[in-house]
């Protein structure tokens, strides 16, 4: 009998996070799954999957047991020991930020979350774990957020990733963004004006939706709009004395979009070179992110970029189960 899986949570101490203007750690745990039979045979290599976190959330919560439902990990061993999906090491990084999330970019206003994911933890997993160290044995995927980040991770980096998996990822930024920057002048009134607010976001209750509406605005803005000279690092997309959208800074959100920075020939050639390009979203996301994700798909088709996509009849919350039919093809894809 093979011996049961395992998940390590090693410290990495970070050189590129160190002195983030939000003051988050520079040392991080790296969750690590290793699958079953991973301590049966000292000689076998593995494919690496790294999985990403939607706003929010981070690697170490992906560890949580859910309600009624499974952990990741609790996952992960089902479609493994079933036979549904290949053994494979997965990664879980830890790029929570003061303000929820980093969108896995540069950012002077958050922190360097791109070159933490693609300069330290990638390399320190290679180097203590035995995976198949190169870009057609790694995938990375992700929902919301985490797939955003998936998705650009392979367009900015396909030299360290062969696969990808795209779960109700940000694009078309018009629908899933502009409705809650509307609402971004009163919301920080509401909290006392912008200063007061990054004064006293641990302190705030109840953190409910409006919350999260705000403080999840301000990060997307530190993360596609970073302004090193900035009083906080980051442009603000609106005008705060009206509360209208600022044109030139929106501009600068838009080219982070995927479905512009599909028009981009490098991007464009990063994604066909994929051994697998998984996309799929709920047809009720309540972000209509099933909007971006059509529009995604038929561009992707009229650039002959092989793909998968597929809705499904649900919304964007507790669709983790999709996991299910992505992470199979995902390995199977990365295989040698």
């Amino acid at each position: 009998m093979s011996s049961s899986s395992r998940v390590e949570q090693p410290l990495l101490t970070s050189e590129v996070l160190v002195g983030n203007r939000p003051g988050d750690p520079h040392i991080r745990s790296v969750p690590v799954y290793l699958p079953p039979g991973y301590d049966d045979d000292a000689q076998r290599r593995y494919p690496v999957v790294v999985v990403l976190s939607g706003y929010g959330s981070s690697g170490p919560h992906l560890l949580n047991l859910r309600a009624w439902d499974e952990s990741l990990p609790q996952q992960l061993d089902r479609l493994i020991t079933s036979g549904k999906m290949p053994p494979a090491i997965v990664v879980m990084p830890d790029c929570w930020t003061r303000y929820g999330g980093s969108q896995y970019l540069n950012s002077s206003a958050l922190g360097r979350y791109e070159d933490y994911l693609i300069r330290e933890v990638i390399p320190f997993v290679d180097a203590h774990y035995r995976t198949l160290p190169r870009a057609e044995h790694r995938g990375i995927m992700g929902k919301s957020s985490g797939g955003y980040g998936s998705l650009v991770q392979a367009m900015h980096h396909p030299e360290v990733f062969g696969a990808a998996a795209c779960h109700s990822g940000d694009m078309y930024f018009e629908f899933c963004y502009l409705g809650d920057i509307a609402g971004l002048h009163a919301n920080l009134a509401s909290y006392g004006g912008w200063e007061h607010l990054r004064d006293t976001l641990e302190d705030i209750r109840p953190k409910n939706t409006k919350f999260y509406q705000t403080v999840g605005t301000l990060a997307y803005g530190m993360a596609y709009a970073p302004n090193s000279e900035a009083p906080d690092g980051f442009d603000m997309p609106i005008d705060l004395t009206t509360g209208a959208l600022d044109e030139a800074v929106w501009a600068r959100w838009l080219e982070h979009d995927p479905l512009r920075k599909l028009d981009k020939p490098a991007y464009a050639d990063a994604l066909r070179k994929l051994k697998l390009l998984y996309l799929d979203c709920g047809v009720q996301d309540e972000f209509h992110l099933q909007v971006g994700a059509r529009l995604f798909s038929r561009k992707l088709t009229a650039l002959d970029i092989p793909h998968f996509y597929e809705e499904f009849p649900d919304g964007h919350f507790g669709t983790h189960y999709r996991y299910d039919t992505s992470l199979p093809m995902l390995v199977k894809a990365l295989l040698p």
